[in-house]
């Protein structure tokens, strides 16, 4: 029976950026299936669109465009802060993951882009934002029951609900 939105469902699956790295996989992920609702939102847009009309045991490839993954790079969300600003006991290095916060008390993740001795310049776009991304895709399973403490993690250090 076709896959349609509601369903719960179970799929292995690799995903490579365009220089054909794995960014993740079933496999990296601890050889588990990915378990999701299909059209709940709990995956990126063109990978869940992807399932749709799929039938238990389909494989198939994808290749999303930004704004069907984890959209573009906005620039506002990459900034340059004096040192001076960060704690004194930090000490920030090229790629490092920070959290950081704001006057409204909102906290995010930012990765350290560069550092010279008077400014780090972070970036808060998720880490595949501007990407293209391509999947190989396996369905496994329909009918599946839902685990409300079931959370997606990519490998790319930021949770997916």
């Amino acid at each position: 029976m076709a896959i349609k939105k509601g369903d719960i469902i179970k799929v292995s699956y690799e995903g490579r950026l365009e220089d054909r790295t794995i960014f993740d996989s079933t496999e990296l992920q601890g050889g588990e299936p990915l378990k999701f609702e299909v059209g709940s939102s709990m995956m990126i847009k063109g990978f869940d669109d992807s399932v749709l009309g799929k039938d238990v045991g389909n494989e198939f490839e994808i290749t999303l465009n930004a704004s069907e993954a984890y959209g573009e790079i906005d620039p506002l969300l990459v900034q340059t802060i004096s040192i001076d600003e960060l704690p004194k006991d930090l000490d920030p290095e090229q790629g490092m993951m920070l959290g950081v916060g704001d006057a409204n008390g909102t906290h995010s993740m930012a990765w350290v882009k560069e550092v010279d001795d008077k400014f780090i310049k972070i970036d808060m776009n998720h880490p595949l934002a501007g990407k293209t991304l391509h999947f190989k895709i396996k369905i496994l399973e329909t009918g599946c029951e839902p685990d409300p403490h079931e959370a997606h993690e990519c490998g790319c250090g930021h949770e997916h609900n």
